[in-house]
């Protein structure tokens, strides 16, 4: 385990998951109507009217009204006016308490100034974009290297998006082969091969994936969350197939730990790819200098073949996103008549710009220098044992853990689901059985993080929190307070249920 790590203790997934299965299968525990009707409700109404304002203009301008899908808050989207440190405010002047954190990447806490400072002093001399090599790049790429010496080469994107698309082309070119493995619920991007199986493991494309050929997903296989077996059983399979290039994993689990595994689970996974061929990706995006300084893979002492980076490699500020690797992978971005290989072709006018670069550079080496990760992981548990308190304290049937500073508050088991199955009829025939009452549950944490916000915090999408340095021991308390005034008027209901 590297220093600077923001993991405390690796809790049992099976435990975890049997929880969270439990909680799936007894109806919706939310807050009662007279408590949401009568506080909840008016605080939106009363005190975010130009919160409101906004959103119902924009909704002329910008499609659903919000240019990212994290800004979708039940009843409708705050639009946020300052963030500094642990505290978001809105436009109406009321102050939250901020465990979205722009999600994940701003671990030092929101506009932190040392970075802003570095950012100011470019911005001053250069400016934000010179269209031709800057210093900085080198900088960074030295930087990230550093810490993680398994990253020999990097390329800088615009997103993780388009990190992930580039990490395909990447391993098709190394191994020759086509088929790419990716774990049922695991978020790697929006491009066309990897929507597939989001959030819901098994719902390949039958849920959100829409407006795609079914012909791009032919050769990217899903695999059940932490099941070794059903990977070795694919890799197998693709063998029939033309071999697998890759097997893609988000290292704490997918969507950021939603779907815990076992502590040794990358391991195995590191031999199955040795052993039939395939290049292991690791999706840092989230875990990337926040679980450690050396990332997931420092944590669990596992070398990828690529990294997947995005949000934290800028610092929090534009075009965060970013491939790199071992070099004889990596390099392949360049190739041409130097490697003898076919190239990866990647780009971007404004990737690695200046000023991305240079806040993405000062960014880490701030997060070194003030121990940021461990910080930042001993307020995830204290916010998590004080929620598993307060849970115990209502006799709720809630589920609460954390990986550090990635702290998970399952309440209605909205995610929880899994139609995982080598056949696609029977996650087919499981999604059409399950689909209303997947979106009661989803309607009813939406509510959730609805009487979160009315109560001054900001979650992502009312069951995931990422702390930072910013917190501090009276924050988290006050936090839990908080969250007490909303668990208090949770009962039991009749919804939830086929």
């Amino acid at each position: 385990m590297s220093e600077n790590c923001g993991i405390s203790r690796w809790d049992d997934p099976n435990e975890i998951n049997a929880r969270l299965k439990k909680l799936t299968s007894q109806p919706i525990w939310e807050v009662d109507d007279e408590y949401y009707n009568g506080e909840i409700m008016p605080y939106y109404d009363e005190k975010c009217k130009a919160s409101k304002a906004v959103y119902e203009e924009a909704k002329n301008y910008i499609p659903g009204g919000v240019q990212h899908n994290l800004a979708f808050n039940k009843p409708f989207p705050m639009c946020m006016d300052r963030a500094e440190g642990a505290y978001l405010y809105d436009k109406d002047g009321n102050k939250y308490i901020d465990f979205l954190q722009a999600g994940g990447p701003t671990i030092l806490g929101s506009n932190y100034e040392p970075v802003r400072k570095r950012v100011e002093a470019l911005l001053e001399e250069c400016g934000p974009v010179t269209g031709l090599l800057h210093e900085s790049e080198l900088m960074l790429a030295k930087e990230i290297n550093k810490h993680m010496p398994n990253v020999e080469m990097f390329r800088m994107l615009g997103s993780g998006t388009e990190a992930c698309m580039a990490s395909l082309r990447i391993a098709r070119i190394a191994t020759g082969k086509k088929r790419i493995i990716k774990m049922g619920g695991a978020y790697h991007g929006w491009s066309d091969q990897l929507v597939y199986g989001l959030k819901i493991p098994g719902s390949r494309g039958l849920l959100e994936s829409h407006g795609i050929p079914g012909s791009d997903y032919r050769t990217t296989d899903e695999c059940r969350p932490n099941d070794l077996n059903m990977l070795e059983a694919l890799l197998k399979r693709n063998r029939l197939k033309g071999g697998t290039a890759a097997v893609m994993v988000e290292p704490v689990g997918p969507e950021s730990g939603t779907r815990p595994i076992a502590r040794d689970y990358n391991k195995h996974v590191r031999e199955l790819c040795d052993k039939y061929g395939a290049l292991l990706i690791f999706d840092e995006v989230v875990t990337g200098f926040r679980v450690g300084i050396s990332g997931a893979q420092g944590y669990f002492d596992v070398v990828p073949d690529l990294t997947i980076f995005g949000k934290i490699i800028a610092g929090g500020y534009p075009a965060a996103g970013g491939v790199g690797g071992k070099k004889e992978y990596a390099q392949l971005m360049a190739a041409g008549l130097a490697t003898g290989k076919h190239r990866a072709y990647v780009g971007g006018t404004l990737a690695a710009n200046p000023l991305s670069c240079v806040a993405g550079t000062a960014a880490i080496q701030e997060i070194a220098a003030q121990n940021a990760c461990e910080k930042a992981g001993k307020m995830g548990d204290r916010l998590t044992d004080g929620l598993k308190e307060l849970i115990d304290k209502y006799g709720l049937p809630f589920v609460a853990y954390n990986q550090g500073s990635i702290c998970h508050l399952e309440c209605t088991g909205a995610m929880s689901f899994d139609f995982s199955s080598m056949s696609f009829i029977k996650s087919a025939l499981g999604i059409l059985k399950n689909k209303d009452m997947m979106y009661v549950r989803k309607d009813s944490m939406e509510r959730m993080g609805a009487a979160y916000m009315a109560n001054g915090i900001v979650t992502l999408a009312g069951s995931r929190l990422y702390t930072s340095m910013a917190d501090t021991p009276e924050i988290i308390d006050e936090a839990l307070n908080r969250f007490e005034n909303v668990f208090k008027h949770v009962k039991k209901t009749d919804k939830g249920l086929v």
